[in-house]
């Protein structure tokens, strides 16, 4: 940002506190049941959102990671201040002062500082994703003109050769994992040592870097091919009025624990997961990946997970399948019913009738989060019967992410939740049935797209965020998506059908893994009809049908049951009339979503 006078700076932020007081406010006068928590405190951005939270638990652990393999370490608030004011320092000491600051990798504790310290004062931050192929990231490095790019040991090969063709205008490449440099590769850890020393005789550079939050600070790239991402543009405003208001429908302070699992460069996980435990004081505990999630939750024992509906689909299918496999499905099925009821008077027997599963996760989870797609309501609500608070969210890179939130003593496990304080949603040009497009309004919302004028004004009218997803409010303000616009099939009759509704309904049985509901042509291409692709649960299959799961003719049979089961429960005009049957999985983007538009998901193999 242009530097400023004393005086004008003083005055920005005065501006910028007054607005944060405003925003914790909201929170104070809003009257709606679930709006409970009210232990937020007011923050300007996130440099001054870390300092103050060092001032009040520097002392607490802040992460539990692992360098090598081996014991967790711990580090605490005051060392991470440091070492991210040590980095920034010399980041600005070394010409990167206003510039674009990428990072990429696995989710570390390393990947967190450089986010810290390119955003908290150097420049701008560039989070890429890990999963992205060589040509893919090139572009992204030259459209976002990062000047500098952290990396982990998996792709210190790919910016070697990027930063050795000399065309994309990066100044530095910088690892995350060696302890020394090597040739043009520069040592993360090195950089943080020089820094500190730096702050020690004196640079403020950075200790006193002026930041403007509503400028932009941050680039998050949608997922797309080469030419088709688009750059989300997001202020610090954007993101502290997220950690501000967020809260408010959660029980979350000090002594929690975060599970962190997901990829860091995701908007869910590094402001959910990442920024919003440093906000509250809370610890963060790295995963060290998907094999050792349950190794990793027995040794730290957290209290917050959050996950896509994908990772809690896996260990809700664990959990049951140690029930039955101890042949205790109805005795814990008839617990829930007692547990459940008991509940109701504020009785809670929980531990002691399900201490073995809350084992699986630990011990001590008492918070699960979903989001990023629909979740089948049954997970979160046998989850909440195990005395674990189970709740999905909504929300888009474009909300810095978060668009609703369910309330934990309010759950409706159909719904995505309510807006926030200070937030608004509605539904445009509803129908009959009260669906139409959520739009979404807050200081959250970005500030729009990267040099794309137009799709930014595509999406953004009159201050409100046009989602793409279609759903409607109920009346009492839970929001329920029914399906993506650009998804909807439109029937004979007019009547809208929504392949997500279709999916969902067959993803209930535990025979189906993956359905993915379409268009296409009949067999004499005189009609169009809605077909599905179904990809098996082949280990179920071969457990629960022995050799019948090694004949696709009789798959296919106990596939149709099923999906005359469904039909059998849908208006005419939602039949399903076509089956591929799959043997390997949907092809899907780095995000983990089946591609629907790619021509080889709508194909048997």
């Amino acid at each position: 940002m242009k530097k400023l006078s004393s005086e004008e700076y003083m005055a920005l932020q005065n501006r910028e506190w007054e607005w944060a007081k405003a925003l914790i406010q909201c929170q104070i006068d809003d009257p709606r049941p679930g709006v409970e928590y009210l232990t937020n405190r007011p923050v300007i951005d996130l440099k001054q959102m870390l300092e103050s939270s060092v001032s009040l638990y520097g002392d607490r652990t802040a992460y539990y990671t692992k360098f090598e393999k081996g014991p967790y370490q711990e580090i605490k608030y005051s060392q991470l201040l440091e070492d991210v004011n040590g980095l920034g320092t010399q980041f600005i000491a070394m010409g990167l002062k206003d510039k674009r600051i990428a990072v990429i990798g696995e989710t570390t504790y390393m990947w967190s500082i450089a986010y810290l310290a390119a955003v908290n004062g150097t420049g701008v931050v560039v989070p890429l994703d890990k999963e992205l192929p060589y040509d893919d990231l090139k572009n992204l490095i030259k459209e976002s003109e990062a000047s500098a790019v952290l990396f982990d040991r998996k792709r210190e090969d790919i910016f070697v050769r990027m930063f050795e063709e000399g065309d994309t205008g990066l100044e530095y490449i910088i690892s995350q994992d060696r302890k020394t440099g090597d040739g043009a590769i520069i040592s993360q850890w090195e950089l943080v040592d020089t820094g500190k020393k730096l702050v020690e005789n004196g640079d403020r550079s950075f200790l006193d870097a002026q930041i403007d939050n509503e400028e932009m600070s941050i680039i998050i790239f949608t997922s797309g091919t080469t030419g088709m991402a688009k750059g989300i543009m997001l202020s610090h405003k954007n993101i502290c009025a997220d950690l501000m208001v967020s809260p408010v429908f959660v029980d979350l302070d000090e002594t929690d624990i975060f599970f962190s699992v997901l990829p860091i460069h995701h908007t869910f996980e590094c402001t959910c997961d990442f920024l919003m435990p440093l906000y509250k004081g809370a610890a963060i505990a790295h995963c060290e990946g998907l094999k050792y999630i349950t190794k990793n939750l027995q040794e730290v024992k957290p209290t917050y997970f959050l996950a896509v509906p994908a990772i809690f689909d896996a260990l809700y299918k664990a959990i049951w399948k140690g029930i039955r496999k101890k042949g205790k499905e109805k005795t814990v099925r008839t617990a829930m019913k007692v547990s459940d009821f008991l509940r109701r008077f504020g009785i809670d027997i929980t531990d002691r009738l399900f201490a073995e599963i809350k084992s699986v996760l630990g011990g001590r989870m008492r918070m699960m989060i979903s989001g990023g797609a629909a979740i089948n309501p049954d997970i979160l609500e046998d989850l909440q019967s195990f005395g674990i608070h189970a709740i999905q969210g909504y929300g888009l890179s474009e909300a810095a992410p978060m668009g609703a939130l369910n309330p934990q003593s309010r759950p409706k496990s159909h719904s995505c939740g309510m807006a926030f304080p200070g937030f608004d949603a509605k539904i445009a040009d509803p129908g009959s049935d009260g669906v139409g497009e959520i739009c979404l309004k807050g200081d959250n919302i970005m500030l729009g797209y990267y040099r794309n004028p137009e799709a930014t004004a595509e999406v953004i009218r009159d201050g409100w965020f046009y989602t793409g997803d279609l759903g409607y409010i109920d009346d009492e303000g839970y929001i329920v998506i029914t399906g993506r616009k650009k998804n909807v099939i439109i029937a004979k009759n007019g009547k809208n059908v929504f392949p997500e509704e279709l999916e969902y309904q067959l993803s209930l049985y535990d025979e189906i893994a993956e359905a993915m509901a379409f268009e296409t042509d009949s067999e004499d291409e005189t009609d169009k009809i809605i077909a599905v692709g179904i990809y098996p649960d082949w280990n179920y299959m071969k457990e629960t049908y022995g050799d019948r799961a090694d004949d696709d003719e009789e798959v296919r049979k106990i596939i149709w049951e099923i999906v005359d089961k469904v039909n059998a429960e849908n208006p005419a005009y939602k039949m399903i009339r076509k089956v591929n049957l799959r043997h390997s999985e949907f092809s899907k983007n780095t995000s983990k979503k089946i591609v629907r538009f790619r021509a080889e998901n709508k194909m048997e193999d």
